[in-house]
């Protein structure tokens, strides 16, 4: 389906944006054409992929089968899913969580209420924020800083041009911030030590001020001939694997 401003169940507000009252679902991928905003009261579900130029904007959920992307941004007063990716040319802002199957991008910064979850990546040139946990199958890159009520998970490495801030643990491969870096800083329980690890191969770069470090060893893959050898030396005898 495509949305342009000949939309029937559609009208301009003073400031230019376009508005529909109630919810915007499809059986399809929705296209939104519009030169201005597109304000939905309720929520934007479709089962295909979500498209627009322009911001969208909705007061409850937006939800699509496969990716969401805006050339300008993206603004749910809940949450915001989407099967594939979530791409915005500015910020993505969700009162709720935001969860995409592939990687989140945006232009500007990423908010959440609750938590960010991607099987990818997660960028933002921003900052990015959430008031639970942030979790990525890949890497988290923040041009400013990289805060989360919870815990900071990722696949690959978290890096953040300011501060990182994890309310739990930090988890990921290496850790980089040009500023300094804490973990366990939640004041909704009492913090365990378990509770402020920061468990990473490397730290490339930024202050550990608050949280424990441990390092994490990479565990070598042994051919069957070296581990042959490890196990012969191990027990004094020779040992073959079959």
């Amino acid at each position: 389906m495509i949305i342009d401003k000949n939309y029937k169940n559609m009208k301009r507000l003073k400031n230019g944006n376009y508005c529909i009252e109630g919810d915007l679902k499809v059986d399809e991928d929705l296209e939104v054409n519009l030169d201005d905003w597109l304000e939905v009261q309720g929520s934007i579900q479709a089962k295909g992929k979500i498209a627009s130029k322009k911001t969208i904007k909705a007061g409850h959920g937006i939800k699509a089968g496969h990716g969401i992307e805006a050339g300008h941004g993206i603004e749910a007063g809940h949450g915001i899913k989407a099967g594939h990716g979530i791409e915005a040319g500015w910020g993505i802002e969700a009162g709720n969580g935001i969860e995409a199957g592939w990687g989140i991008e945006a232009g500007w910064g990423i908010e959440a209420g609750w938590g960010i979850e991607a099987g990818d990546g997660i960028e933002a040139r921003d900052g990015i924020e959430a008031g639970d946990g942030i979790e990525a199958g890949n890497g988290i890159k923040a041009g400013d800083e990289i805060k989360a009520g919870h815990g900071i998970e990722a696949g690959w490495g978290i890096e953040a041009g300011w501060g990182i801030e994890a309310g739990l643990s930090i988890t990921a491969k290496y850790i980089s911030s040009k500023l300094r870096i804490f973990a366990g800083l939640a004041i909704w329980k009492k913090v365990k030590k378990e509770d402020m690890q920061i468990n990473v191969e490397e730290v490339k770069d930024g202050e550990i001020c608050y949280g424990e470090l441990n390092i994490i060893k990479q565990i070598k893959q042994l051919t069957k001939k070296e581990a042959e050898e490890e196990l012969s030396k191990k027990y004094d005898c020779e040992v073959r694997i079959n």
